[in-house]
């Protein structure tokens, strides 16, 4: 075994080269016809990809600023009537699109601050605390993890009407804010936090708190990051609890608003209104990307 690996050792040094290859070796690509043919069919298989994940979206776009005719007659045909860019606007008041985004923003803030507040408060005992009964929490966390959502939509709903709850924006936050899966990876990256920083503090008189506050969050906003983007989109993609938990048209989301209003909107404002709706995230995703 020894005298294979002083071999290879020999050779790696002899050629400067690994003896790891991949499907086209350095050989193989130092042939201009290979080269060329590998780069065309990369480019093929990204420009492939790029289609399938981005052509509905520009498809959308596309069909938010066409008249309703041509998105029957042509769908695929660049503005045959030229760009209608009002329909936004008329989508954002006539549809109400414009009422139906504030409310989307004022559940999904709400969402987003409480799952925040859950993830860092569970993941921090968890983690850092590590009370007695820390295993016991930490499993009965994991077991809701499977259990599927469906199961508990009816025993959600009586203890939201129970509470008084129904008809209001805390049955979404209390609700949806509280997710397993942010508090488990929370969880996760408290754990890799240098226990002699916490030690340490704690020699200094530091409590629980103080910790919580001066340590462990300026080291954990990557993760607060990741948790509120999360959380934003799960908020801002809900449909089925909104629905039943408002039943007021005034009050619902965009998801459910245009649900409510597709059936006798026009296919034009209809589009524009999707795509308003689909703007929102997008451009929340770029903007946190590098969380």
């Amino acid at each position: 075994m020894a005298l294979t690996e002083r071999t290879r050792t020999a050779r790696r040094h002899s050629t400067g080269r690994s003896l790891e290859r991949s499907n086209i070796s350095d050989s193989d690509l130092s042939r201009a016809s290979t080269r060329f043919t590998f780069r065309v069919v990369v480019w093929v298989v990204v420009a492939l990809l790029a289609v399938v994940a981005a052509g509905p979206l520009l498809w959308l776009a596309k069909s938010a600023v066409s008249t309703t005719q041509d998105i029957l007659r042509t769908p695929f045909a660049l503005w045959p009537s030229g760009i209608q860019g009002q329909n936004l606007a008329d989508a954002w008041n006539q549809i109400q699109i414009g009422r139906f985004t504030t409310n989307s923003l004022l559940i999904t803030s709400g969402e987003v601050i409480v799952a925040v507040f859950s993830a860092v408060t569970l993941g921090y005992v968890l983690a850092i605390l590590r009370p007695r009964y820390g295993p016991v929490l930490n499993a009965a966390i994991m077991a809701t993890l499977f259990i599927p959502g469906v199961i508990s939509l009816i025993p959600l709903y009586l203890t939201v009407i129970d509470l008084g709850l129904l008809d209001s924006y805390a049955a979404l936050w209390l609700t949806n804010g509280v997710s397993a899966f942010n508090v488990l990876i929370m969880k996760q990256y408290f754990q890799t936090i240098p226990p002699e920083l916490i030690e340490a503090a704690t020699v200094d008189g530091a409590g629980p708190l103080r910790i919580l506050w001066s340590i462990v969050l300026p080291m954990a906003r990557p993760i607060i990051g990741v948790v509120a983007l999360l959380a934003f989109i799960a908020s801002w993609k809900d449909f089925l609890w909104p629905l039943l938990a408002l039943p007021s048209p005034e009050k619902q989301p965009l998801s459910v608003g245009l649900a409510t209003v597709a059936p006798q909107a026009d296919l034009a404002m209809l589009m524009a209104g999707m795509f308003i709706a689909v703007l929102i995230p997008i451009t929340v995703f770029a903007i946190f990307q590098k969380q």
